[in-house]
């Protein structure tokens, strides 16, 4: 982890944005070999492309069904990539200086900082150390609570089945390997009522999703809640809220119909897939116009900062609705949990939100123009695509170049960071510390 780049030094923020360009790039280029690609199929730099930027943005988003496009080499380069981007390449390449006994230097431990989304450089070593061990621990667990299911099916087959379903899980990717058996881009549809798949795949979802500064907070302090950061605090609330009423209308106005127990795995799976895993049990083509809002808007949402998750963060959703609470009550500061909230993040949640919802229409409208298709179906797709979910109405393997590369901006978009962009962007520049007339400016 090298602070410069072609002879320039570069920021933190800089180098990650270089580390996960590199990682996509290599993953493009083993994904190009013969020995990739499974049935006799030609290998294309452009799908490759594609399948590497959705592997490492951990969004799930492919133009080539997973299992039957791809040979066992070339799903395991996928997998390798899903690990690599769920976990952050700036952590990886911390992991291997670990083991290999060198030190971390202080623009190290910055980066880590910047990586994980933890509030100060003291602790960031611990930390990753603490992550790459849960993650060891939970993903083998998932694999394990997933193997009779998967090997009741496939029999020796489901062992590398529920190993990959595991950890494409927990690093919130949606890569499936059912396709070759169950039909192109079909999920986890066979499993929609199996609850050795269901439970274990939704668990891990959400243990990947939270953050690593979360999983922290419940390891130091157990069931006192008191104790937990605000950021933890408000992950979990929202987690909670994010999930629960989702699944509500899942349950009584999507899947009303079916029975009992289909009705309950199936709004269950839905509520938490969409934030942002990309799994799906059920047909999203066969969700109504409002059932598709909502999938929209959990796309968007996400998970939380410094986790595998993608979007604009529970707590960037938090921020803005603590503020908009505040303005209403006539406070001068938004307030969570007891706690003011400064006015610098209120406005970089703004920002983030500004910047997600235009470029989710942007992208939308570009699709929709280039492929001469609803724009409702386009935007779900870049939604998707932004949110780093892999949901799909089934559009993306049939789109343009063009198109293609809109999804990948925007997946990479969306793992990276709108703030890490911006900030790699103008770093460097000085910040401008003049203070400028007030005018006021009538809004609402």
């Amino acid at each position: 982890m090298s602070g410069r780049f072609l002879g320039k030094k570069l920021s933190s923020f800089q180098i990650i944005i270089v580390g996960f360009v590199g990682l996509i790039l290599i993953g493009a280029l083993l994904l190009t070999l013969p020995v990739s690609v499974g049935n006799g199929a030609s290998p294309s730099f452009g799908t490759a492309l594609f399948t590497s930027t959705s592997a490492v943005c951990v969004t799930g988003l492919v133009v080539q069904d997973t299992a039957s496009h791809w040979s066992v080499f070339g799903q395991a380069v996928i997998l390798l990539l899903i690990q690599i981007g769920g976990l952050g390449v700036v952590s990886v390449s911390a992991l291997i200086a670990i083991l290999s006994g060198r030190r971390i230097s202080l623009l190290q431990r910055s980066m880590l900082q910047d990586s994980i989304s933890a509030h100060q450089i003291g602790g960031t070593v611990r930390m990753t150390a603490f992550i790459f061990r849960s993650a060891l621990i939970i993903e083998t667990a998932g694999a394990l609570l997933m193997l009779p299911a998967f090997c009741g099916r496939y029999g020796g087959a489901g062992i590398w089945m529920s190993f990959f379903h595991s950890v494409s899980a927990f690093c919130n990717a949606g890569f499936d390997l059912t396709g070759s058996r169950t039909g192109a881009f079909s999920s986890l549809t066979q499993f929609s009522t199996d609850l050795w798949v269901v439970i274990p795949v939704c668990l891990l979802i959400l243990i990947g999703g939270i953050g690593y500064l979360t999983w922290d907070d419940i390891v130091e302090n157990r069931f006192h809640l008191r104790r937990y950061r605000l950021q933890s605090k408000a992950i979990l609330a929202c987690a909670a809220v994010l999930i629960l009423l989702p699944a509500l209308y899942l349950f009584f106005f999507e899947y009303g119909a079916l029975p009992l127990r289909e009705r309950i795995c199936l709004s269950l799976f839905q509520a938490v897939t969409p934030r942002t895993a990309g799994f799906n049990t059920a047909s999203m083509t066969s969700l109504s116009g409002s059932g598709r809002i909502l999938m929209i808007s959990l796309m968007l949402i996400g998970g939380a900062p410094g986790s595998t998750a993608g979007g604009m963060k529970t707590t960037t959703v938090a921020v803005l609705f603590a503020n908009a609470f505040s303005v209403f009550r006539r406070r001068k500061n938004a307030q969570l949990f007891g706690r003011r909230i400064e006015d610098g993040t209120v406005k970089s949640a703004a920002s983030l939100l500004s910047l997600y919802l235009f470029l989710t229409a942007a992208g939308a409208a570009v699709i929709s123009a280039a492929e001469h298709l609803p724009a409702g179906v386009c935007l779900f797709e870049t939604a998707s695509a932004i949110g780093t979910v892999g949901l799909s109405m089934g559009i993306t393997p049939s789109l343009s170049l063009l198109s293609r590369l809109v999804l990948i901006a925007l997946m990479f978009f969306g793992r990276v960071g709108g703030l890490t962009l911006m900030y790699a962007a103008l770093s460097g520049r000085n910040s401008d510390v003049s203070m400028r007339p007030i005018e006021k400016i009538a809004v609402g």
